[in-house]
């Protein structure tokens, strides 16, 4: 891989970010940016069309999250790796990250040639993880927990805060800028994480657990 140039996908709702990303990668002949994205929906597209070589990609994005953008380009087959550059490093963010795919989680604060050598080796496929991340992910396996907040995504809480509301799924695709195939599959991982069958009974382990207050 050092041998020829690696192909990037900048995938990050603030233009700033991407601007800056941009601007660094393009000062080293070593990496070329095909493009960039502002959300996870059309990170993947362009990811599709552009069949980079590692794809940077944020998490909280309003337009498509990275989490589920990295489990849909996951299950397209899509050959770019993807290397997480964000800001969160907590257990709700991480785990569901590197759970739907990515080869790396990295902050945004990591140096320019810490960020360098995390593309390299994500581009030849190996796992790059920033120690904040490490020590969480050592925590979560040596401490597994009880299903909790900290297993559920970002994105999942949100559905499970406006099922308890009684909220439809066409009323949270309308409320999240999702598809209803996309609430259902939301769903489906609570119940899964959660132990249950149903919304009502999602609501109700929940509140149990603390997860709603």
């Amino acid at each position: 891989m050092a041998d020829r140039t690696i192909t990037l996908l900048i995938v990050d709702d603030h233009p700033v970010v991407r601007d800056g990303l941009r601007g660094m990668f393009a000062s080293d002949p070593g990496f070329s940016v095909l493009g960039e994205a502002a959300g996870g929906v059309e990170g993947v597209e362009l990811a599709l069309h552009l069949d980079p070589d590692v794809i940077l990609m944020d998490l909280r994005m309003p337009a498509g999250s990275g989490v589920e953008a990295i489990a849909e380009l996951t299950r397209r087959g899509a050959r770019a790796k993807v290397l997480v550059l964000t800001t969160y490093d907590t257990d709700s963010d991480t785990i569901p990250a590197i759970e739907a795919g990515a080869t790396g989680y990295l902050l945004k604060d990591a140096p320019r040639d810490e960020l360098f050598t995390a593309v390299r080796a994500a581009a030849e496929g190996r796992t790059v993880l920033s120690p904040a991340v490490v020590s969480r992910l050592v925590g979560a396996v040596r401490n597994p927990a009880t299903p909790t907040v900290e297993v559920l995504s970002a994105r999942e809480r949100e559905v499970l805060e406006l099922v308890a509301k009684g909220t439809s799924n066409r009323e949270i695709a309308r409320e999240l800028f999702i598809s209803e195939a996309t609430v259902k599959t939301h769903l489906t991982h609570l119940y899964r994480k959660l132990g249950v069958k149903d919304r009502a009974a999602a609501v109700a382990v929940a509140y149990d657990r603390g997860i709603l207050g």
